[in-house]
């Protein structure tokens, strides 16, 4: 039976993967695929992926995009969802911050550098026309936790994350959301190690047609909105929110989005050069 590594981040996206996992469907085509929670997102991920730790990694597009410009061995096989992320923009309940003027030149808390919560950081910047050399700092707090702290304790002032994983520490008072930012592009990709692809293709394959069966029914599974939000302890309304707006992916990411992120990322000055459509991806 052939082992599999896979990374992603510990969040209702990702749920299929765990339902396919908790059915066997991957150990039925003798296929041992191991999941590994990462709270510290992209950033760590792209480490990962980098090591050998893990063979694949369900990962946001623009974070390994960057990556695999900055020498990462790995290629995107497939978007997973197609939809972009809605990232909320917190401050610390009790600051002072109200709008996103207020928080112009503060320090923005990111997971790491090279994350999600770093590149969107630069994507609201140039969203609201601040000047990227001075009003942008930033705290690396790892993860989710961290920046509940870091916030909390002053050591940031604000914080990106997606908005519906954020939801709770909002609603008990932790965070406070000043805004959103929806990604101009999809959110998630499915990115595999060079060395994965060319010596288990097949098994990859496997693996590709068991996940997208699974979410091309995702919403019509049973009660799903129940599984959600007993599973990551949302409010059941706010799952249903989240169901609607969402739309998974069984196809490799176009060529348009990709120049259309490496053109926001290149004016950015977050990646140094933008290259082929084939350094990139790779059709499965």
């Amino acid at each position: 039976m052939k082992k599999v590594n896979i990374g992603g981040v510990p969040e209702h996206f990702n749920l299929a993967w765990y339902l396919t996992l908790k059915n066997g469907e991957y150990k039925d085509k003798n296929i041992n695929l191991r999941w590994h929670d990462y709270h510290g997102g992209t950033g760590e991920m792209n480490k990962a992926l980098r090591s050998g730790e893990i063979d694949m990694a369900v990962i946001l597009t623009e974070g390994i995009i960057k990556d695999i410009i900055d020498g990462n061995p790995s290629k995107i096989v497939q978007t997973f969802v197609e939809t972009p992320l809605n990232w909320g923009i917190h401050v610390a309940n009790g600051s002072s911050f109200k709008t996103i003027e207020d928080i112009k030149g503060k320090k923005a808390a990111i997971s790491r550098y090279g994350s999600g919560s770093h590149l969107m950081a630069y994507i609201n910047a140039k969203h609201n026309n601040w000047n990227l050399d001075k009003d942008l700092n930033f705290e690396v707090i790892k993860n989710l936790d961290g920046a509940i702290r870091g916030l909390t304790e002053g050591k940031a002032d604000y914080f990106m994350w997606e908005k519906f994983t954020t939801k709770p520490i909002v609603d008990n008072g932790v965070f406070r959301r000043i805004a959103n930012l929806p990604t101009p592009w999809p959110c998630f990709v499915i990115a595999v190690r060079d060395e994965f692809i060319a010596n288990h293709e097949d098994e990859l394959k496997i693996i590709l047609d068991i996940i997208n069966k699974t979410t091309a029914d995702f919403k019509s599974i049973p009660n799903i909105d129940k599984t959600i939000a007993n599973r990551y302890e949302q409010e059941l309304e706010d799952v249903q929110e989240w169901l609607s707006l969402t739309e998974w992916s069984q196809t490799i990411l176009d060529k348009e989005t990709v120049e259309n992120v490496q053109e926001q990322l290149f004016d950015l000055n977050i990646i140094p050069e933008k290259v082929k459509y084939s350094e990139l991806i790779h059709k499965i």
